[in-house]
């Protein structure tokens, strides 16, 4: 109800896509001018914004979830700061958010990484830099790339708890879970559609000590690079990957 309020009362409204926002004004009865601002607009578009709110208010639609949320709006309430214009937010639904509480993950620590690389390569290195968090690990995806993304997950963090959530709020809401290996066998079965979210749990906190983790990445480094072996053992214990390769190169000069 608020943010019908605010669309009503609004001079201008802001938009990803004008037919998209376009109906939810009219389903709300609202006429108002629209303006398009999306992943395209560059500098000069979000000037032209930035002057015409020192004179009207604007209001900022995404298509879906919350503005801001792996889209450019933040270009624009950054300029809008810097020019001493006042900027309020309205919470609404977030499918990050939503899916976090509904995957049954841990919830007191997360981190939000928005879309995975496309490419395989960048896509592990990606998943190899932010494993060691201690937090579960939301990403966003594309039903086409969903089982490769599982395939990398599986192999790069072995036995920890997936969630694949899909369509949140929508009529084919579905939230599944399992390790990622029965996650592939299902969506290889049934190839997803609509807006994912790819949830990972933390590492376990196998608590491992220090002499522990040295005859780990000994044994480690007698098959595998410096480099290599720390993500390894970093995977496998849930320790820091910088210390353990700090440690690694240690071990290679004794």
């Amino acid at each position: 109800m608020r943010a019908a309020e605010v669309l009503a009362r609004c001079d201008v409204v802001a938009c990803e896509d004008t037919r998209v926002t376009g109906k939810l004004l009219k389903h709300l009865g609202i006429s108002k001018p629209l303006w398009r601002y999306d992943d395209h607009s560059d500098a000069r578009e979000r000037a032209k914004l930035v002057e015409t709110l020192h004179s009207k208010a604007v209001a900022l639609v995404s298509d879906a979830g919350t503005p801001l949320i792996s889209d450019p709006g933040y270009r624009l309430v950054r300029e809008a700061r810097e020019a001493g214009i006042a900027v309020t937010s309205l919470p609404g639904a977030c499918a990050a958010i939503t899916a976090l509480t509904l995957s049954g993950l841990p919830n007191d620590r997360f981190m939000f990484a928005g879309f995975l690389p496309s490419k395989d390569k960048a896509r592990r290195d990606f998943l190899q830099e932010v494993g060691s968090a201690q937090a579960t690990l939301i990403f966003y995806e594309t039903g086409p790339r969903l089982v490769k993304s599982l395939e990398a997950i599986g192999e790069i963090y072995p036995g920890r708890s997936v969630s694949v959530a899909r369509e949140l709020t929508k009529l084919f809401e579905e939230c599944r879970s399992d390790k990622a290996e029965a996650l592939i066998g299902h969506y290889r079965a049934h190839p997803p559609k609509g807006e994912i979210v790819l949830l990972v749990g933390p590492p376990p906190d196998l608590n491992f000590n220090a002499a522990e983790a040295d005859a780990l990445l000994a044994e480690a480094l007698k098959t595998m690079k410096a480099s290599q072996a720390a993500a390894h053992i970093a995977r496998l214990t849930g320790l820091d990957r910088k210390i353990l390769y700090a440690k690694a190169m240690d071990l290679r000069s004794e």
